[in-house]
């Protein structure tokens, strides 16, 4: 327990310890301010919230590592995620990523935020290792594994996904699944299951000569829990 906590706070350390924050420091790394709007957050084939939902994030990147607070905060609910995500590099093709998963309940106090006690903690820790695809083989392929907190199953999650453009669209067409019951299967199945799979879309539309607005939108399928999603999203 006590390597978890260190591990944890390590990821904040590493974004926070540094005596210039701004868009690009004045040593090696590169900080990264952003926030993404939602019409849905839906994630692995699961709505969270049934809401809109603002998403911030900050990192800070030093060569191949990265360091970053991710968060999800519903517009219509009082639902919350702050994540806290280090990961590594290799050759821009594999990335290994250590997550720290975290859901406040929406109030000031009974987060317990700081208990990692193995039976009690709210926090999920994942780890990721992932083939990111080359320009030959965009083929991404990533298998996820939560090893440690509020998940007695420890439940894998594995996903490909195949990119490219048409005109000025990038597009992936995307496939996810589970190997059997854990937090990914609510109803409490079991089996290989497919569970996330769709076709998303994004492009850059000019505002300016000086600033475009990314927007996205999903089409998802969850084929185990029978539900379809269609998500807009704009980052800003």
């Amino acid at each position: 327990m006590r390597n978890i906590f260190y591990l944890n706070h390590l990821i904040l350390l590493f974004l926070f310890a540094f005596p210039t924050i701004s868009v690009k420091s004045q040593s090696e790394g590169n900080f990264d301010l952003g926030a993404d709007f939602v019409s849905r957050y839906v994630w692995r084939g699961s709505d969270f919230a049934n809401s809109p939902s603002i998403q911030p994030y900050v990192s800070y990147s030093v060569k191949s590592f990265k360091a970053e607070i991710w968060g999800a905060f519903a517009t219509a609910t009082d639902y919350q995620e702050v994540d806290l995500v280090l990961s590594y590099q290799i050759n821009e093709m594999f990335t290994f990523q250590l997550t720290d998963y975290f859901f406040p309940n929406g109030t000031n106090f009974n987060n317990n935020y700081f208990d990692f006690s193995k039976k009690t903690t709210g926090h999920l820790m994942e780890g990721t290792i992932a083939f990111e695809g080359t320009d030959e083989i965009p083929l991404r392929v990533s298998a996820n594994y939560n090893f440690y907190g509020n998940d007695p199953d420890k439940s894998w999650y594995f996903e490909m996904g195949y990119s490219g453009t048409v005109s000025d669209f990038s597009y992936e067409i995307f496939l996810g699944a589970t190997p059997g019951e854990g937090v990914y299967m609510p109803d409490g199945s079991d089996g290989f299951k497919i569970i996330n799979t769709g076709l998303s879309l994004s492009k850059e539309i000019k505002i300016t000569d000086h600033f475009s607005l990314p927007i996205s939108g999903a089409l998802i399928v969850n084929p185990q829990a029978e539900n379809v999603f269609f998500v807009l999203g704009i980052s800003l």
